[in-house]
């Protein structure tokens, strides 16, 4: 969902001062009646994910997913291995943002650290 004109969302009226504006388009509508709407292994992803996820965007994803997939367990995981490669995006475009204004690399890659989920067997019904 790369960024459009139409339906975005103001994000300088949002506590948001990162570069996700200039990367994904984000659409409007009520965020928990979305996020109600998705199933709950993805409600349990969006819950890990490391930015606000945006439960609308996600709902319209889900959606696509289910009209390719129906609603099987092959949809959830097709879209839940999409959500991870928007997150894999987003850390990529936040390192480099932060490497050009601080002149050092991002701090969760000098580390070499992983993004920290819940491990799957501990995982509860969201």
């Amino acid at each position: 969902m790369r960024s459009k004109n139409s339906n975005l969302t103001n994000h300088s009226a949002l506590n948001d001062r990162t570069v996700r504006h200039e990367i994904w388009q984000r659409f409007e509508g009520n965020e928990w009646d979305a996020f109600d709407q998705l199933p709950a292994s993805i409600r349990r992803r969006l819950n890990e994910h490391v930015y606000d996820a945006w439960s609308v965007n996600a709902l319209i994803l889900w959606k696509h997913y289910k009209r390719i997939y129906g609603r099987t367990p092959r949809a959830e995981r097709a879209l839940i291995k999409y959500l991870d490669y928007c997150e894999r995006l987003e850390r990529e475009a936040f390192s480099e943002r932060y490497t050009a204004q601080c002149g050092s690399p991002y701090p969760h890659d000098a580390a070499g650290v992983t993004v920290l989920r819940t491990p799957e067997n501990k995982q509860q019904a969201a």
